[in-house]
């Protein structure tokens, strides 16, 4: 990982992020690692982020990013694709629960470690299919 340029380790980051393999993901931020979601909601640390990613996967077990795009300036990549996953696995013939938008996501990497990520999309239809299942 020492000789990773950042552009390799945002992918890695999304590769264990798709794989849900929550320890690389710990493994590949920073200790005072940021993460900001797309209703800029704010987390810090790496204890909080593993709770956190775990909770994620609860909820959209086959949540994955598809990128399609990426942009590197120095320490920050843009990543550019979407988003997806079905709310907790629910599906019928009626109810779908599963939702795919596009989506964007700023990383900032320093020494090889991921010390921002941050989450651009409009999840106003995931709220709608959390609010229904309730």
């Amino acid at each position: 990982m020492e000789n990773d340029t950042n552009k390799a380790i945002a992918i890695r980051f999304v590769k264990a992020i798709n794989d849900h393999d929550v320890n690389e993901i710990i493994n590949l931020i920073s200790e005072d690692h940021i993460f900001i979601d797309a209703i800029n909601n704010k987390s810090v640390g790496k204890k909080v982020m593993k709770e956190g990613w775990k909770g994620y996967y609860e909820l959209f077990p086959d949540y994955q990013i598809e990128i399609s795009d990426i942009t590197e300036n120095v320490s920050t990549i843009g990543l550019f694709g979407y988003a997806s996953a079905t709310y907790k696995n629910l599906t019928n013939k009626l109810n779908s629960n599963f939702w795919r938008i596009p989506a964007s996501w700023k990383a900032i990497v320093e020494n090889n470690k991921v010390k921002h990520w941050q989450v651009y999309c409009d999840y106003s239809n995931l709220f709608k299919i959390i609010e229904k299942n309730k």
